[in-house]
């Protein structure tokens, strides 16, 4: 519900904003938004340290010990990124300016914009900590509660402050509304619900010794991460104009919104995951393997589905004139997506064993991957050439995955679950996506640009790539536990008498 909320409302919002704002304007508030980008890799190592240590102490007996762990993470919240914000808030205009060649109207209001988003960032970091005793107890409904009232009071201030305040400050303002007001959630029903497990801030040497451990690895992780994200936004904005920034910030934001939402229902995975540490290693593989084919299927369809469409959706939601120039660069972000899918769950039970040195191995080789090929074809092919480096890095995510796969489990017969649970769903479902785009593009007619079609064509293919993938899983030897599991999962949503 929270991913629909947040997918519906940032998707709709966004034909607002570039007609009132300009590409221009967008691209400058992308820019800043990717400066602030490496803030957040200390903000989420932070975050799943706290959740994970604190899903291994729910009982009573280890409430003083939880308590500890929460105020050392509020102080390093505090204490750490305080002094973060502050630096975005001075040095942040100066650097963007230099390093992107910003000059002109479009980045006239670049100080206030880098204020108003440093100020955002911190809200989200002192967020993340109170998020996490949610997270822990894996009561998804107070998150996705504070999820949603964070983007409907970001949306509705975009309606009401940007048409009389068009600038890139106003836009980053309207976000960094929203997190202030996830962060006030978070903090009143964290105090209201489980006010016995809070604590003031405090440093206890114990405790920080403890998310140190964890965070360390996980700040690597989330460092190659977003050099994998930003890596073609910066090398864009170093290397022509904020338009071409503000187009691939169109197309990404499609293809991100969809991937994200694949993201968010395979985190249920990691406190989950993180509750299996006594059980047996073919308990654990099974699992892990039963859950990349779900997740890979799901993936394959949703993002499969923007594939067809993807000419026509770009039309009909922002104009022509972003359809023409990002089609292409939607198509290949969308298997790039694909392909990152097979990283998933694997990073999930990772995080959840407390082995963020490989995450950070995979994330760390994902980046540089990105970041050569885009220095290469950038400057060769132009801006549309900035998704294929997506895909050399998911590729090479997916090389990474595969070895360590078969180093972490001393497992005979490991291979064919590797080909069956995770390489299987993610080819067939970029083949089946391309094959259809292929037959629209020759067919007799062209899709018309709007909602209805896009949305029925959309869904058709979604349905194909998921009849496809189910049709694939029934000729291996795993079908009857792939069938088990579907089942399981319509339970959840259909009676059991009406099945």
């Amino acid at each position: 519900m929270a991913f629909l909320v947040a997918v519906v409302l940032n998707l709709a919002i966004l034909p607002f904003v570039i007609v009132h704002l300009g590409l221009a304007a967008f691209g400058v508030a992308g820019l800043v938004t990717a400066s602030i980008a490496p803030a957040l890799v200390f903000s989420n190592a932070l975050g799943l340290s706290t959740a994970r240590e604190l899903a291994q102490r729910l009982e009573p007996s280890d409430r003083d010990d939880a308590r500890r762990i929460f105020a050392t993470s509020v102080m390093l919240a505090i204490g750490v990124g305080g002094p973060i914000s502050v630096f975005l808030l001075f040095a942040g205009a100066p650097l963007a300016r230099l390093g992107f060649h910003l000059a002109g109207p479009a980045a006239d209001d670049l100080g206030l914009a880098f204020i108003v988003a440093g100020i955002g960032w911190l809200c989200q970091c002192v967020s993340a900590v109170f998020v996490a005793l949610f997270t822990a107890r894996q009561d998804y409904r107070r998150i996705a509660s504070v999820g949603i009232a964070s983007t409907v009071v970001s949306t509705f201030s975009m309606l009401l402050l940007i048409p009389v305040s068009p600038y890139a400050s106003t836009f980053l303002g309207c976000q960094a509304l929203g997190f202030a007001t996830g962060l006030v959630m978070a903090v009143a029903w964290s105090r209201g619900a489980i006010g016995q497990w809070l604590a003031r801030p405090a440093l206890h040497r114990d405790a920080f010794a403890r998310l140190a451990r964890f965070g360390i690895w996980q700040v690597a992780a989330q460092g190659g991460a977003l050099l994998a994200a930003q890596a073609d936004r910066y090398l864009l904005g170093a290397l022509l104009q904020p338009q071409f920034v503000g187009f691939y910030g169109v197309a990404q934001r499609l293809q991100e919104a969809t991937y994200i939402g694949i993201l968010k229902v395979g985190e249920i995975l990691f406190p989950f995951f993180s509750t299996l540490q006594k059980e047996s290693e073919d308990r654990r593989v099974d699992l892990l393997f039963r859950s990349s084919w779900i997740l890979n299927v799901l993936a394959a369809s949703a993002l499969g589905a923007l594939i067809p469409v993807a000419g026509p959706l770009l039309h009909v939601w922002t104009g022509a004139e972003v359809a023409a120039e990002a089609a292409r660069v939607l198509v290949v972000l969308s298997v790039a997506g694909i392909l990152g899918s097979s990283a998933n769950v694997f990073g999930f039970y990772l995080l959840a064993h407390g082995r963020s040195r490989s995450n950070a191995l995979i994330a760390f080789i994902t980046g540089i991957v990105i970041l050569g090929t885009s220095a290469i074809v950038l400057p060769s092919f132009g801006w549309q050439a900035a998704g294929w480096s997506a895909c050399a890095g998911m590729v090479a995510q997916m090389a990474t995955i595969v070895v360590l796969l078969r180093r972490s489990f001393d497992i005979s017969g490991i291979w064919p679950r590797v080909i069956y649970c995770v390489l299987m769903p993610l080819g067939i479902g970029i083949a089946t996506a391309l094959a259809l785009r292929t037959g629209l593009d020759s067919a007799p007619f062209h899709l018309a640009p709007s909602w209805w079609s896009v949305g029925a064509v959309a869904s058709v293919t979604a349905a194909i790539i998921f009849v496809v993938e189910v049709a694939a899983s029934q000729l291996g030897p795993y079908r009857r536990a792939c069938l088990q599991d579907l089942r399981a999962i319509v339970t959840r949503f259909v009676p059991l008498k009406a099945i």
